[in-house]
């Protein structure tokens, strides 16, 4: 299946909230699921039937999918692996999400969306211990050191987004802004994990 290219808030407004997915604009009052709080389409303000398990079940690993911009296929690649780590197999799925190189990225500040980490990745800006990476689904380790490439350290991207910078980083990271780089000091935990998702239901759909 293709990766989605239509208007991601369209996306938003199926899942009935904002999955944050255009960066700093999702928190401006212009934001469509602030105005129109409905779904998308012809129907969309019509009454909603009750949805049954199945339907949240579904609707659970959509936002997810849509959250860290993967595709179905990937999303099952990581769920098997999921299965066979240790520990709860929805913590540990979203844990694997958390690693992919485009979400951390994002998370330590150098991109305003995940899915502007991953245009940055897949353009060869950033290194992984050295070593320039253009997969946004590459998977991090604890220890790895993530950066900005020296020459791409300059472009008026990355002066924006280092003047942009706020320092929110998760305890799981370390970041210098300054330097645009950052590292991976321990394996995220659920805690840190803030988004809206009951993985259970996910874990659910898959084990059917």
């Amino acid at each position: 299946m293709a990766r989605y290219t239509g208007p991601v808030c369209r996306l938003c407004r199926r899942e009935g909230q904002k999955l944050y997915l255009k960066g700093d604009k999702c928190y401006l009052d212009k934001c469509p699921i602030s105005r129109r709080n409905y779904a998308p389409g012809q129907h969309g303000q019509g009454r909603r039937a009750k949805m049954s398990n199945y339907g949240m079940q579904l609707r659970e690993k959509q936002k997810v999918r849509r959250h860290y911009g993967i595709l179905e296929g990937q999303m099952r690649k990581y769920y098997a692996m999921a299965e066979k780590m240790q520990g709860i197999t929805g913590e540990n799925l979203l844990k694997i999400l958390e690693m992919r190189l485009d979400n951390v990225v994002y998370r330590l500040g150098l991109a305003e969306s995940r899915a502007e980490a991953r245009q940055l990745v897949t353009h060869g800006h950033f290194k992984v211990n050295g070593k320039k990476v253009d997969i946004p689904s590459y998977l991090t380790l604890v220890g790895d050191n993530i950066e900005v490439k020296e020459k791409s350290i300059s472009s008026p991207k990355f002066k924006e987004i280092a003047e942009k910078h706020q320092g929110n980083a998760k305890q799981w990271l370390s970041v210098n802004a300054e330097k645009m780089q950052g590292s991976i000091v321990s394996e995220p935990t659920r805690e840190d994990i803030d988004l809206p998702i009951e993985e259970h239901l996910i874990v659910e759909l898959y084990s059917k």
